[in-house]
Parts: C-alpha cells; structure tokens; sequence
C-alpha cells in the first residue's frame, strides 16, 4: 500500500475556497481506482496549512489518478489558492503497531 501526504500551506484568505472545491471532489477522488482511503487534516498551528492523506493500493493506481483529468482540474484549481509551494510524499507502510 502507498501512502500519499501531501502538504499544502494556502492564502488565509483563500483556505475556505479550498475546503468548498475539497468537499466537491472528495468523493470522486475517493471512488478512484485504487484509492484506500483519502483525509483531509489541519495543522494544529497553522490554521492555512493542510495535508492530505491518501492510501493506494499500489503505486500505479496512484499515478493514474495523478495522470486523469480529475486530478488535473483538481490541481489546477487549488495551486492557484497557494502562499507556498507544496510538498507531497509517497511512503510506503513499513511497520504498524495498534
């Protein structure tokens, strides 16, 4: 299973914007191929940083996804709600306790 984190530090003025496209598309980026799981978390300082959280069964449903048009209108619409640029991480499950 991969793990996708993916760092995200927005305009204050723009984190509503993201959190109304988010609510649009969860769903559809959930009902992906391959996706596992998909979350959405706060900083706990950093009320304009947000991370998403997804799981893919393997590492070529997760580049299809980044390859479809869901995910290029998705991108396309939030970058452009950015202060910083991003930062995103694939990892894969080593070990888990609990």
């Amino acid at each position: 299973m991969i793990n996708r984190i993916v760092r995200m530090s927005f305009d204050p003025n723009k984190v509503n914007d993201f959190l109304e496209l988010f609510s649009k598309v969860k769903n559809k980026i959930a009902n992906v191929e391959g996706c596992e799981g998909l979350s959405l978390m706060r900083d706990l300082k950093q009320v304009n940083v947000l991370f998403t959280y997804s799981y893919w069964r393997e590492e070529a449903n997760l580049e299809a996804y980044r390859e479809s048009e869901l995910f290029q209108e998705t991108w396309a619409a939030t970058k452009i709600l950015f202060n910083d640029a991003p930062k995103a991480w694939s990892l894969l499950l080593e070990d888990k306790v609990k």
